[in-house]
Formats: structure tokens, sequence, C-alpha cells
């Protein structure tokens, strides 16, 4: 079997053929013949290097351009697609690649459509090779653990990238082995069934990867990860019994805990609890976080870490400040932020949205005082006003904190990222507990789980009668706002439609039920001549 390297993976994607085989020799041109897989996937050690090449394609998932694994999006507001059409942000930067997803005018052959789609099958696809080659009998293990530690780490990452496949487009293609044949007759799967490769594929996981958080390497998977997933992937499989039990488990091991006092570098800084959480260094178990269950590492220049565009989510929530007279171009007011998102007023100025005493709308957690900072201006130090034309074009308004990387040194513009990235914590799995358990009609359960997690941010607590879905979309908000996608929440809970329309007035007036899923890329139905491949409703080429 010929192999081909990630170039040829891109490719093989594009054309839906989501295979780790060539088909034109031309593509074993640029592969350096000591990376082959038939070379690599020998030993513990190569499959150590397979691993890491996993959790390297994941974190490009908000990669922009001009780095390793850039050609997944090539663009720069991945992430913020994801946000925008919501309940709430708006675009403020008016970013090109973006504002097709705000106003809902994007094609079939869309930036991101395309873009995610090619990632999640690249991620399948990397999977996909490392499982097969993890049987062959002349692999030399250095221990008879290492090949289902490695299968379940294949696994785990195979269900992370449906994840977004699901979401994004519904029925897709279920691939779980590498084709040796350029195919061009594939068929959609039927989303119930691709959930429940899912959760076989994250039991699996879950079962035998590590459980002591504190024995693996920063930024490794545990089974509290694949846990943490498998109940939200119960949720979207309409399981809500076996999510709540799942959640229950990860709640109920004992190893995590919701951060109640200040821990971190700067715990002797202005703050409280909730923002030592996001502070540059203190993501990670080893810092003192023990509420964080996986954490990416992006930290920029650091084995393992990002690249200069990977995860630029650290600037679409910063203002642009420095378009405004008194202000420098940046320091620690949040780093040079481009604006691509702004948040939508019901929420974030809402009279009656947080209570009093909630941490996570103090003034550490949500920016709505600036100061120019220009020592050479006559307004230094002055109060700069927030108007309805500042909010609009991004220039000044309410922010989130969490993406702030205030930056001091002579490169002002700096680009690279100093905060690992939390993608599952425990505060999450207990809101994911609440969602099952209102599915279910447990309101009594619901209201304790989100509890706990009010309780941390001193809210007052709500009773059963309170606990419904939209009551805990809000509350994912107050807690998880920036973190989670919000448009996979939205869709998960069936109110992406509801709540758009009601809180977004850009998006809301021109969105639809068939707006739901993304279409599937043209480039695809193309491709694929030997089988029809339907496009989703409500798209035309």
């Amino acid at each position: 079997m010929k192999t081909i390297n990630k170039i040829s993976i891109f490719a093989l994607a594009a054309a839906l053929t989501l295979s780790t085989s060539g088909c034109s020799g031309f593509l074993d041109e640029d592969l350096k013949k000591d990376l082959a897989p038939d070379n690599t996937y020998t030993s513990t050690y190569g499959f150590e290097v397979g691993a890491t090449g996993l959790y390297a394609w994941a974190r490009a998932e908000f990669s922009t351009w001009d780095n390793d694994g850039a050609f997944t999006h090539s663009q720069a507001c991945p992430y913020e697609a994801l946000q925008v059409a919501t309940d709430i942000v708006v675009a403020a930067h008016k970013d090109g690649s973006l504002l097709p997803f705000e106003n809902l005018s994007y094609t079939t052959s869309q930036a991101y459509v395309e873009s995610y789609w090619k990632w999640a099958y690249g991620l399948i696809s990397s999977a996909n090779e490392l499982l097969e080659y993890s049987e062959h009998d002349d692999v030399k293990w250095d221990a008879d653990t290492d090949k289902i530690f490695y299968q379940a780490t294949a696994r785990f990452f195979r269900a992370y990238a449906y994840r977004y496949l699901v979401y994004l487009y519904g029925d897709v293609t279920y691939v779980d082995k590498v084709e040796t044949s350029f195919k061009i007759d594939f068929t959609r799967t039927p989303k119930a069934e691709v959930l429940q490769h899912m959760i076989d594929d994250l039991t699996f996981a879950a079962e035998y990867l590590p459980a002591n958080p504190d024995n693996v390497e920063v930024g490794k998977l545990t089974k509290w990860a694949a846990l943490h997933l498998l109940s939200e992937v119960y949720l979207m499989a309409d399981k809500n019994q076996e999510a709540a039990n799942t959640a229950k488990e990860v709640i109920n091991s004992n190893y995590f805990q919701l951060m109640s006092s200040r821990f971190g570098k700067a715990i002797e800084e202005p703050g409280d609890v909730f923002s030592d959480m996001f502070k540059e260094n203190n993501q990670n178990r080893t810092s003192g976080n023990k509420e964080t269950i996986w954490v990416m590492q992006l930290e920029y220049n650091t084995t393992g870490g990002g690249t200069l565009y990977e995860d630029w989510t650290k600037r679409a929530w910063v203002p642009k400040y420095w378009n405004i007279d008194g202000f420098t171009l940046a320091d620690s007011l949040g780093g040079r932020g481009l604006a691509q998102i702004v948040p939508i007023k019901w929420w974030v100025n809402g009279d009656n949205f947080y209570d009093a005493t909630d941490i996570r709308n103090s003034e550490y957690n949500i920016k709505r005082n600036w100061y120019c900072n220009d020592p050479s201006s006559d307004k230094y130090g002055q109060k700069a006003e927030i108007t309805d034309e500042t909010w609009e074009i991004g220039n000044l308004c309410p922010t989130i904190t969490k993406f702030f990387y205030g930056k001091t040194d002579e490169n002002a513009s700096y680009e690279g990222n100093n905060k690992d990235r939390m993608k599952f914590r425990l505060a999450e799995t207990y809101l994911l507990l609440a969602e099952a358990s209102i599915n279910l009609g447990d309101t009594q359960t619901a209201a304790d789980a989100i509890n706990v997690v009010r309780e941390r941010s001193g809210a007052s607590k709500i009773n059963a009668g309170q606990a419904t879905i939209d009551f805990l979309l809000d509350e994912r908000i107050r807690e998880l706002v920036g973190e989670e996608l919000r448009r996979f929440t939205l869709v998960r809970t069936g109110k992406l439609l509801e709540r758009t329309k009601k809180y977004n007035t850009v998006s809301g007036p021109k969105m639809d039920e068939h707006h739901a899923l993304w279409p599937i890329p043209q480039s695809i139905i193309d491709s694929n001549t030997g089988a029809e491949y339907p496009q989703n409703p409500g798209y035309s080429k």
C-alpha cells in the first residue's frame, strides 16, 4: 500500500476519499521516507509520534493561515463562524470570511463550510491509519498496554472529529478504515448511526485511557475527558439517562473540583477565582487548576504548543480600542484586539441577567470601563465613553476577559498565544448533567447541578421550577461564554432558531429551520460521481 503525507490527506479528504493511501505517485515525492507510516508505526515510539500528530491536528481546529495545518481554514475566523448567528454575539469587524455566516448567505463552497469538513475528515483519516497499523503483528510494543492505549487515543479523536461533522452537516459518511483504493461512491450515514459509533469509540476510550490525571503529561487525555464528551454525545443521541449517569461518573470521580479559592501566579494581583482560571499559565492542573478536565496546549514556543496563528479567539473578543484617540496599540488592556465579534447587549448589559453577587459579572471577568492608556496623550487616564457606534464597530464595548493576552514588550502587535485552552472543565460537566435531567423531567437534580456552579460564583440558588432549558442556556452564557461553541449548544437543545430570532436582530430575521445545518460542500458532491450524495435541505449549488 502506498502512503502519503499530510498534504495528500487533505487532498483526499476534499475528494471524500477519507483515506491515507495514495492514488497518484507524485504525492510520494514530498514524503520523507523516514516519516512514512510503514516506517513510523513499527514501535511504541512511532505510535507516540502518530498520537502527537492527532493532538496537533485537533489543535488546528481554530487555526488561521500561514502555519502547519493552516490549509484546514486559511481564513481568520473559523471559531467566530460558530458563534455568530446565535443569541450571544454579532460580527463587528465585518471580516469578509465571517459575514456570510452572520447574514446566513454562505454557499456550498464557502470558507469554513469546506474547511471544517476537511479538517474533521483529515483527523478521522489519521486516526484510522493509526488504528489500522496498531493491528500489525510486527509492531514492537514497549509494554503490553501500549497498543490499546494508542487505540483509545485514536478512537477519542475520531469521535471528536465526528462531533463537528454531525453538528454542522447532520448525516455524514462514516469511515472507520483506511481505504486502499480511490473511492468515489460514498453515501451519507444516518446521524443516529454515526452517533452510536461515536458512543462506541468514547466508551472504548474511557475504558483504556488513564484514570489519574496527575499521572499523565499536561494536555494529554484521560478517561474523564472521554466520559465528559460521551455525556454530550449521549445528549446529542437523545439518550438522556445515559448522559446523566456519565456526567455523574466524572463528577463523582473525586479527581476534579470547582475552583473556589484563588490560585496560580496572579494570586496577589486584583481578581477573583473565576478570573484566575483564565490568567496566562493557569489553565493546567499543574498550576493548581483542579477544575480542568482536558486542556488543549496552545502556548506559543513550547513543546507541543501552538503556532502564531492558532486559536485567534484571544483576539476575536478584544475591542479595537487602539483605533480610539488616547489609546496605544496594545498593552495589558487585552492585547491587540480585532473585535471580530462583540456581545449582544441583552446579556452583557442586561439588568437582571447576573445576580449582583455573581463574580462572573465582576470587573475582572467582564470589562466595561476603559481608560486611555497612551502616556503621550492629554487624555491619558481619562475614561473613554462606550457609544452605540463604538460598540457596533467593535472599537470599544463591554467584553469578556477570558481571552485577554496583555502584551507590553517591544512587539505590541504580538500574535502568539500564552494561554492554553480549557476544552472541558467540571463546571460544564455539571451543566451537562442539568441538561440531561431537564430532558428527563427531573428538575430537582437539574437545579441541584446548576446550583453547584452558581454557588461557586456567588449567585443565588434556583429552585426546581426555575430549572428550564432556557435558564440552563442562560447559565451556560454566564459560565461558558466564549469557551463553548454556542452554535453547537443551541443546535443540540433545539433552540437555535428560537433564541437567535429572539435576541439577534442581525441574523434572527433571516434565519429559518434549515439553518440548523450547514450545506454539504459542493466539492464533495461533485467529486462523488459513483453515488448520489444529497445536499441538505434549503441549499442549492
